[in-house]
C-alpha cells in the first residue's frame, strides 16, 4: 500500500515491517537533504506539535510553541542550562526546515530523520560550515496503544546545551516520566547537562520494553493453558500474531544494544564522561531485554509445536475410537453376511434362529470390549 504524501500512516501501516523510503531520491543522487531541499518535499502544514522545556538547577519553564518563527527568534530565559525542543509529527516540512536552519542540522542527519523505518544508530558530526557539532541518535520507541504494538521512529539531536527530538507520530510517547523529573527540583536531570537528558530519553525508550515483555509473558501463559484445555484455530492465530509482534520488537531492540554501546565509547564534545557511565546501565537493560525476548520467542515456538502435538494426539484418539468401532463390527458384519446368504435348509434354520444370532453378536461385541479393556486400549 503506497502512502499518500503528507498523510500520516494508519495504525496498520505503523505495525508492518516497513521498508525504507527515499523521498523521490534517484540512484546515485546527492547524499543528504539540505535545508533548501526541504521546501520541495510534500508537507502538511499545522500537523506537528512543538513543545519546549528550558531548565537549570534553580528554574524550569515549560511551553507549547504555537508560532515557531517567533519562538526561534527569542532568546532563552536567563540562566537556562538545557533546552529540550520536542516535535511530534514529521508531516510539516516547514517546522523541520526552521529547526534545521536555526540549529545547523547536518544534511545526512536530516535525510535519516525523514526516512522512516531506519535502523537504530548514532552518528557524530563535528562543526563544519553551517553545521554545528551534534550527535544524531536514531532509535525505535515501542509502546502498546489500545492493544496494538506501535513501533515509532524517534530522532534525537544532541548539542552542547540543546536537545531536539523528533517523533514520527503525534499521539503520545513514553517520556512523561522524564518531563516530571525535570519539573522536580533537585533531580539529577536538573543538575546535569544536555547529554544526561539524552541518556534519560534513551533509558525511557529501552525500559518501556519491560512492560511489553511482561504482557507477552502473561499472554504466553494464558495461551499455554488454552492449548492444553481446548486448542482451536483461534489459539494458533494468536500464537502467530504474538510471534510476529516479538519479531518486530526484536528488530527494534537488537540494534539498540549496539547504539548504546557505541555511545558509551564515543569521544565527542557534546557527550560528558559522567553520562557515559550511566549509558552502561542502559546497555545492561538492553541486553536483559534481548535475553528475555529470545526466551519468549523460543516459548512461542514451543507453543506452536505443542499445539500441533495436541491436535495430533486428539486426531489419534479419534482414529483409535473409530478403529475400535470398526474392529468390533468386523465379526458382527461377517456373521450378518453369512446369515444373509440366499440359501435354504441352513442347519440353524429353526424357530429361534434370530434370537440366537442377536445373542451371538452381543457376546462377540462384549468379548472384544473386554479384550480391549484388558490390554489397556481404552
Amino acid at each position: 500500500m503506497k502512502e499518500e504524501p503528507g498523510k500520516p500512516p494508519s495504525r496498520r501501516e505503523r505495525r508492518r515491517l516497513a521498508l525504507e523510503r527515499r523521498f523521490g531520491k534517484t540512484v546515485a543522487a546527492s547524499p543528504g537533504i539540505t535545508v533548501e531541499e526541504l521546501s520541495s518535499l510534500p508537507t502538511t502544514a499545522g500537523t506537528s506539535k512543538i513543545s519546549c522545556i528550558d531548565y537549570a538547577p534553580d528554574m524550569v519553564r515549560v511551553q507549547e510553541v504555537a508560532d515557531l518563527e517567533t519562538f526561534l527568534a527569542e532568546h532563552r530565559p536567563a540562566g537556562t542550562a538545557v533546552r529540550w525542543i520536542n516535535v511530534d509529527g514529521l508531516e510539516d516540512m516547514k517546522v523541520v526546515q526552521s529547526l534545521a536552519k536555526k540549529y545547523g542540522l547536518h544534511p545526512l542527519a536530516i535525510e535519516d530523520l525523514l526516512n522512516r523505518g531506519q535502523r537504530p544508530k548514532a552518528d557524530s558530526y563535528m562543526s563544519a560550515g553551517e553545521a554545528q557539532a551534534r550527535i544524531f541518535i536514531l532509535a525505535r520507541m515501542l509502546r502498546r496503544v489500545e492493544g496494538k504494538l506501535i513501533n515509532e521512529q524517534v530522532s534525537i539531536f544532541l548539542g552542547h546545551s540543546t536537545v531536539i527530538t523528533f517523533q514520527e507520530y503525534a499521539d503520545g510517547d513514553v517520556w512523561d516520566p522524564i518531563r516530571e523529573r525535570i519539573k522536580k527540583a533537585g533531580s539529577r536531570l536538573r543538575v546535569n547537562d544536555a547529554s544526561f537528558l539524552a541518556y534519560g530519553l534513551l533509558d525511557a525508550v529501552v525500559d518501556h520494553c519491560f512492560p511489553i515483555l511482561e504482557h507477552y509473558g502473561d499472554v504466553l501463559e494464558e495461551l499455554e493453558e488454552r492449548i492444553l484445555r481446548a486448542p482451536n484455530a483461534a489459539v494458533f492465530a494468536e500464537i502467530h500474531r504474538l510471534k510476529r509482534e516479538m519479531l518486530l520488537v526484536r528488530r527494534a531492540v537488537w540494534p539498540m544494544r549496539e547504539l548504546v554501546n557505541s555511545l558509551s565509547r564515543e569521544a565527542h564534545e557534546c557527550l560528558s564522561e559522567s553520562t557515559k557511565v550511566y549509558l552502561r546501565d542502559v546497555y545492561d537493560h538492553s541486553v536483559q531485554i534481548i535475553d528475555i525476548l529470545e526466551t519468549y520467542r523460543e516459548v512461542a515456538v514451543g507453543l506452536s509445536e505443542t499445539y500441533m502435538t495436541v491436535l495430533s494426539n486428539r486426531m489419534n484418539e479419534i482414529m483409535k475410537v473409530l478403529t475400535m468401532i470398526s474392529v468390533i463390527f468386523i465379526p458382527v458384519t461377517f456373521m450378518a453376511s453369512v446369515f444373509g446368504m440366499n440359501f435354504t435348509k441352513f442347519p440353524w434354520d429353526t424357530q429361534h434362529a434370530f434370537e440366537a444370532f442377536v445373542v451371538a453378536c452381543l457376546a462377540v461385541t462384549l468379548g472384544m470390549l473386554s479384550w480391549f479393556k484388558r490390554n489397556g486400549w481404552f
